[in-house]
């Protein structure tokens, strides 16, 4: 057996070919694939509690085929009626697919831009109401359960921001994409929105790529969905093999089997390397893979826009996947280079960014079958809930009380406040402590930003996460909160624990008021109370989960002291 397949997808497995081979081979005696399709539970659970009911994306594509026509002409509608601009309002599985497709495909010409808002910092709800004039913008409420805090708190805020600006229009500008019986659903008749698109309740937020979810912002910006569903389709078609003579030629198959085999053997950081247009796709494959499989004390670890560095500075936890386009070869040389040091490496080149389309659907397969491999069920997020009570309750004691509760700082460092594990007189003695008191074998470092997501703030992160990766020699991530929370979260907390956590916490130069209803200026909290609410939430549901967390609070001069910390 071969578990290459011509210069599409290509295998470097080191020593692991022999383990593969024998697991895929074990993938067809067990008609795992076909099971699959049958869409039998008990691949991964005797119990059908959240597997039943979340197998929808399976026949995604062929029903998105269907919807085509439908999601044009709303397309040609809005178009028509003007419109320049699209805001998509939504978190997790509702704006990471529609992020891609935005920075990947760019916009057509005459169709709508498109921008995504998944947070909560006050600075970048600000910024996105003054990004688009309300008179010429769409704004899409996007939610799976209809009730996601921030995506109602967006949706409230810009409702009564539109209204402030055109009056009696503004229902004409918001749609809705939600299950159906969402409390969205209800609340977007109340209000009269313009559309309201329901989604197929049996496929979950992070599988939702295929659905209205992310079809719809892509056909707004003039992504061909005839194009795109067809390479989804034939990859589902393909995804289907399961005979023993050509099982190898199932890649969704083969690469689930090859990331959940090497993860058993210890190597569970799979990395990527990708052609410069499609980089955003990690951030969608983030969420996928971590909030599938980042549960019961297991984990496969995404590694996304980690900066490439010489090989001696990766430990033996490591797996390369190279995301490239045909013809493209800037990465190569990188890509070679772990090749060559005997670091397990796949290699998948598409033939343009349309192929997308059969990725999306290809490492949704792979994704439930690594989960096969491990022994992990895919589509429940357990630990995710677990931050956002604790949130809650923040929120409420600030509704009782005026105020969120503080803890003392361990240790103030000019212009940092310290919190949590502190050991030092000043802040690199603080963190080299801290990471070097927690390093073990297998051990990754984790970066939760919870300040304003901006192109300078993320640059300067990425300096303090590269610095800490040549190091300490270890996987590092990078992501702002909340949104994290809606994709890596549920690993970080559920996982075997070895992620060394650094919260970065900072003040705001003003704060935005969230409205109690749409269309109101009554405000029982704001936005800055409630990105501190879910900061205060998060880290306690990490020390809950007996992690090793460090917060360190940089001020209101955020970018000037993250130089500093770098």
């Amino acid at each position: 057996m071969t578990l290459n397949r011509g210069e599409e997808f290509k295998t470097y497995l080191t020593n692991h070919n022999t383990a593969v081979i024998s697991a895929v081979n074990k993938l067809s005696d067990e008609n795992i694939v076909t099971r699959i399709w049958n869409k039998d539970y008990t691949v991964w659970s005797q119990s059908p509690e959240e597997i039943s009911n979340r197998l929808g994306w399976l026949d995604g594509p062929s029903v998105m085929l269907k919807a085509i026509d439908e999601i044009n002409d709303f397309v040609q509608e809005i178009r028509g009626a003007g419109f320049k601009n699209a805001l998509l309002l939504g978190m997790g599985g509702s704006s990471l697919a529609p992020e891609v497709f935005r920075l990947t495909f760019g916009v057509r010409e005459s169709f709508l831009d498109l921008a995504v808002l998944d947070s909560t910092h006050p600075e970048a709800v600000k910024s996105m109401a003054e990004k688009f004039n309300p008179k010429e913008t769409l704004y899409i409420v996007s939610t799976k359960s209809g009730g996601t805090v921030e995506t109602v708190s967006f949706m409230k805020y810009f409702f009564t921001y539109a209204k402030s600006k055109i009056g009696e229009h503004t229902p004409k500008h918001f749609i809705a994409i939600t299950d159906p019986g969402s409390g969205l659903q209800k609340m977007a008749e109340d209000l009269k929105f313009r559309k309201i698109f329901l989604n197929d309740p049996n496929i979950g937020g992070r599988f939702s790529a295929l659905s209205y979810f992310g079809l719809l912002p892509a056909a707004l910006i003039g992504v061909n969905l005839s194009n795109l569903v067809d390479r989804a389709q034939k990859a589902a078609e393909t995804s289907k093999i399961d005979s023993a003579e050509e099982i190898e030629k199932n890649t969704a198959a083969t690469l689930g089997v090859i990331l959940g085999e090497l993860a058993n053997a210890g190597i569970d950081k799979v990395t990527f390397i990708t052609s410069p247009q499609i980089k955003y796709f990690g951030a969608w494959l983030e969420q996928l893979i971590a909030e599938s499989t980042g549960k019961i004390g297991k984990g496969i670890l995404p590694v996304d826009l980690e900066t490439i560095l010489e090989s001696k500075y990766y430990s033996k936890d490591r797996i390369f996947v190279y995301l490239r386009l045909k013809n493209d070869f800037s990465n190569t040389e990188n890509f070679t280079l772990m090749r060559e040091a005997k670091i397990p490496c796949v290699e998948i080149v598409l033939d343009d960014i349309y192929d997308l389309g059969a990725e999306f659907f290809n490492w949704e397969f792979a994704t439930s079958i690594a989960s096969w491999v491990t022994g992990i069920t895919p589509f429940d997020q357990p630990n995710v809930e677990q931050a956002k009570i604790i949130g809650r309750q923040k929120m409420k004691d600030y509704t009782e009380k005026g105020e969120l509760p503080e803890s003392k700082p361990d240790l103030i460092f000019n212009n940092f406040k310290l919190f949590g594990n502190v050991s030092g007189s000043n802040v690199k003695e603080v963190i080299d402590n801290f990471v070097t008191s927690n390093l073990k074998d297998g051990s990754y470092v984790s970066i939760q930003a919870y300040i304003n997501p901006d192109a300078e703030t993320t640059a300067h992160l990425q300096s303090f996460r590269t610095s800490i990766q040549k190091k300490y020699m270890v996987a590092t991530t990078l992501g702002y909160g909340p949104r994290f929370l809606h994709s890596t979260g549920q690993l970080h907390k559920g996982d075997a624990g070895l992620g060394i956590f650094i919260q970065i916490t900072g003040g705001k130069k003003f704060d935005v008021a969230v409205p109690d209803e749409a269309g109101s200026e009554k405000s029982s909290f704001s936005f800055g109370v409630l990105i501190d609410a879910q900061a205060m939430g998060d880290m306690q549901a990490l020390i809950d989960n007996k992690r090793n967390v460090l917060r360190i609070h940089i001020g209101t001069d955020v970018k000037n002291n993250l130089k500093e910390l770098i």
